[in-house]
């Protein structure tokens, strides 16, 4: 038995040294945008019909759950997850099935311009609007002053089946625009980088001398801050002892429970050769890597570099798989909407030649978060952007074990194959996790699991 388990487990770490295997990932995510060549304005938006039992027009729209495959050389164009097929309830100009009717149709409110989240089975999108008043024509929240123009459409979701399970208005005071939102696995929490505006701040804060330390000299009245949200109540509570400037683009938490977030990081500075930007020093730069702390809420000092992409002031998504705390996703823009005109200056790009000009292609990059610079995986096919991203099947972070973390450090790693082969070898004395360290799921630890486990870290794929 040992000698056979030396033997299996020698025969596959000197496999790991010599193998190169591509590393695939399969995104899910929520419909933010698109442009597609073959629409005048890049939308798909198809009008079925007037269903009178239901009261409504009835639509297919673009808006949905998603999944998008980067199989390791090919990253495939996002598809509809589950998908919407007319068929299932209209046929020969009648409703077939109402109730499959009004479930395509919802997809029009699944929009997070403001953030999403999942948590425990239930996907939160939060979309800003505004409202106008009827009299003055001034864009309010009823009840509150004409400057409080922003108002929060928040709806939950069935997170599988995509089903809307309510709907409700929230007023501009409650700050419910993020950057994005994520679970800490840590504790459990729900937390996000929003954009809170002074205003809606209580004056216990704004009357504290250190709160504006941080504000640059031209900023405006409203900036980001890390907060907890308790998505029952759609109630945030500040962390950070006041306001970062920065243009987040979004936020996303890994395995070990570690916060970071990326800034647009436009510039003026010309790609280079291999797509990357730089500036005279020749130092990466565009868009920066932050991590903050979310016990105080602060952003921590790194030696991080840029990414060296440029990209737009819009909400984008990323996210961490369970099993490599050091890799992030982004799903992000091409470019920062800067480009070379006709007259071979470097200026915004026109709207009018978007199908040409790249000002909206969006890209999926990896981000080394030990470095922060990324790499572009590929351009997505149709200009696809979510709002809201994570890895296929890990829907919800909090979970009772991480396969595969024997030691329970956060990560899977050689050290996770080092701590349960000392467990098999001797005597099951080492400290491990019992359910981290089935890694076959047969509900007993041995060497099948192993072998399951370095195979694991070989492919990257379970």
């Amino acid at each position: 038995m040992t000698k056979s388990l030396r033997f299996t487990v020698a025969t596959l770490l000197a496999a790991m040294t010599i193998s190169a295997v591509a590393q695939g990932v399969t995104l899910r995510g929520v419909y933010q945008t698109s442009r597609d060549d073959d629409y005048p304005n890049g939308f798909y938006t198809e009008y079925v019909g007037y269903n009178y039992t239901l009261g409504k027009p009835i639509f297919i729209v673009q808006q949905g759950l998603y999944k998008m495959e980067w199989d390791g050389t090919t990253l495939h164009k996002p598809e509809k997850y589950p998908a919407v097929n007319k068929a299932d309830f209209y046929s020969n100009g009648k409703f077939t099935d109402n109730a499959m009717a009004e479930w395509a149709s919802n997809f029009n409110m699944m929009y997070g311009n403001s953030g999403a989240i999942i948590y425990k089975g239930v996907l939160t999108t939060v979309m800003s609007r505004t409202d106008m008043d009827s009299n003055s024509g001034a864009q309010v929240v009823p009840g509150a002053s004409v400057n409080d123009t922003t108002r929060f459409a928040v709806r939950k979701w069935d997170a599988q089946t995509g089903d809307l399970l309510s709907s409700e208005i929230r007023p501009a005071w409650d700050c419910l625009e993020s950057a994005g939102m994520a679970v800490n696995p840590k504790d459990g929490k729900v937390y996000g980088l929003f954009h809170i505006t002074h205003k809606y701040l209580p004056d216990s804060i704004l009357n504290d001398p250190d709160f504006f330390a941080d504000e640059a000299a031209d900023s405006t009245d409203s900036g980001y801050a890390i907060c907890t949200i308790d998505l029952d109540k759609m109630e945030i509570t500040q962390i950070t002892p006041g306001l970062y400037y920065s243009n987040f683009v979004t936020f996303a938490i890994n395995s070990e429970g570690r916060a970071f977030a990326l800034t647009s990081g436009a510039t003026a500075a010309y790609p280079a050769e291999n797509g990357k930007y730089y500036d005279i020093n020749g130092e990466l730069t565009g868009s920066h890597l932050y991590e903050f702390d979310l016990k105080t809420g602060l952003i921590m000092d790194d030696n991080r570099s840029n990414t060296g992409y440029m990209t737009q002031v819009k909400r984008q998504a990323a996210c961490f798989s369970k099993n490599d705390p050091n890799k992030m996703y982004w799903m992000g823009y091409y470019n920062s909407g800067l480009g070379f005109d006709d007259y071979g200056n470097w200026n915004p790009l026109p709207d009018k030649n978007w199908k040409t000009n790249g000002k909206y292609d969006t890209s999926l990059y990896e981000v080394d978060i030990t470095t922060g610079e990324a790499n572009r995986i590929d351009n997505i096919d149709e200009r696809y952007l979510f709002c809201y991203m994570w890895v296929d099947g890990e829907e919800d972070m909090p979970v009772a074990g991480v396969r595969g973390d024997v030691n329970k450090d956060g990560s899977v790693d050689i050290a996770d194959a080092t701590r349960l082969i000392d467990y098999l070898l001797n005597d099951k004395t080492a400290e491990v996790d019992s359910t981290n360290a089935d890694c076959n799921n047969d509900n007993d630890i041995n060497i099948s699991d192993a072998t399951t486990l370095i195979d694991y870290l070989i492919k990257n794929q379970w």
